[in-house]
């Protein structure tokens, strides 16, 4: 079993609170990151736009795609 097999078959487990959860770690992480490296704070807002409308293609369209 490789890893990625070993981790659909791990998620599977996971309640939708468990997914809010790691949804609220990683977007703390994110702050955190902010907070000590703050020259990632000077970019202009289209840019994150950019980077989140990128981010959500592929799980987008693996929900609505087939």
């Amino acid at each position: 079993m490789n890893l990625m097999s070993w981790m659909d078959e791990k998620i599977k487990n996971l309640r939708w609170f468990d997914i809010s959860l790691t949804k609220l770690s990683v977007a703390a992480g994110i702050l955190a990151l902010a907070k000590l490296w703050a020259p990632i704070l000077g970019l202009e807002w289209y840019w994150y736009a950019l980077i989140g409308v990128i981010a959500a293609i592929r799980p987008m369209a693996v929900i609505f795609g087939k």
